[in-house]
């Protein structure tokens, strides 16, 4: 039986709309990781991660934490899917659902083959670091994608492109030799970024970015940085 959750209005379900928007962009194909419980629901997105064994990208996933009236769940599903089924939840056309009224989404079918969608970052553990500003990390996430856009200018085949986006988003932000790239690009296209410093958090091999509008996990490959 599909699961269902119960979001508290329209405005949370437009905030998960805006989420998966730029998600997509990202990955236009992808999926997301819904985990839902206790009142909240958490949403994830792979913006980085490993294409195989041998792939030393780092894995790096935003993470946007809802409000949620009722409902449980821990599954993959196919980003399209989810934001059709969003859509159809708030209403369209002469029948909008109302600002205050609780929005029912029926969670779609989940995916399967979805590597990234295994690896768990901790719930407990994590140690303050240092805050960042976010103004050097939006400096480097734009300096990126067009480094990223300037080598792949035209339809190439999906490795080369793969080991551009490799080699941009895996490589150390300067002067923070254990932040890679991919963390910056993350929060920028997302949206996370904002005036407010962006707090740091550690965690074994985990790194975790936060702002008021979301966070950015990071796994390493031991020895890739």
């Amino acid at each position: 039986m599909p699961s269902t959750l119960l979001l508290p209005d329209r405005a949370t379900a437009q905030d998960l709309a805006t989420f998966l928007a730029r998600a997509a962009r990202l990955d236009p194909g992808g999926a997301v990781r819904l985990q839902a419980g206790g009142g909240v629901l958490a949403v994830s997105a792979a913006v980085v991660h490993p294409q195989g064994l041998l792939d030393r990208s780092p894995t790096v996933l935003g993470l946007r934490s809802l409000a949620l009236v009722d409902g449980a769940v821990d599954a993959v599903v196919a980003i399209a899917e989810l934001a059709s089924a969003l859509q159809g939840a708030m209403g369209a056309g002469d029948a909008p659902a109302e600002p205050g009224a609780p929005v029912e989404l029926r969670v779609p079918d989940p995916v399967r083959s979805v590597v990234w969608a295994a690896i768990t970052p901790p719930r407990s553990g994590w140690q303050r670091m240092a805050p960042l500003e976010p103004a050097p990390l939006a400096a480097a996430a734009r300096a990126g994608i067009e480094e990223v856009a300037a080598a792949v200018p035209g339809a190439l085949g999906a490795d080369l492109v793969h080991r551009v986006r490799r080699e941009v988003w895996g490589r150390a932000l300067p002067g923070h030799d254990h932040i890679p790239a991919g963390a910056a690009f993350a929060l920028e296209s997302l949206g996370f970024l904002g005036d407010d410093p962006v707090q740091q958090f550690a965690s074994g091999a985990w790194l975790r970015f936060s702002t008021r509008r979301g966070h950015v996990l990071v796994k390493q490959v031991v020895g890739a940085l």
